[in-house]
């Protein structure tokens, strides 16, 4: 990469989250499936542009891992993936799906970070 194409970049982070319908491998892809697609619709990514994504999930969903969706169901075969379990915190939202993107960005780029569903009321300014 040349130096002029990283002085128009900008390495950020994205946060955004969603919640599942339930805790079967279909609520769950579903759920991550519209995420991203949120994701990137709404901040304009070039795919090629996504270096990591950590996804974080709350207890009461195991039925499968978000990062083996995202790399299907969007081709990510170089985007790295971390997937952990959130902190449990009674009275948090249910069924949660929260991310963590690192992107590259042109520098000047609006940001906005989804949050989708019941996450929505995670973060009330964000929607």
């Amino acid at each position: 990469m040349s130096k002029d194409y990283l002085s128009n970049q900008n390495f950020t982070a994205i946060r955004g989250a969603t919640t599942s319908s339930g805790n079967t491998s279909d609520e769950i892809e579903n759920a991550v499936v519209e995420l991203i697609a949120e994701l990137i619709s709404r901040n304009r990514l070039d795919p090629k542009k996504i270096l990591s994504i950590t996804f974080t999930v709350t207890r009461d969903l195991d039925a499968c891992f978000p990062a083996s969706i995202a790399r299907k169901h969007f081709g990510f075969d170089s985007v790295a993936f971390l997937d952990c379990q959130q902190m449990y915190i009674p009275d948090d939202v249910d069924f949660c799906i929260r991310l963590m993107a690192l992107v590259i960005l042109p520098i000047g780029s609006s940001i906005n970070h989804p949050y989708l569903r019941d996450a929505s009321n995670l973060r009330k300014d964000r929607s």
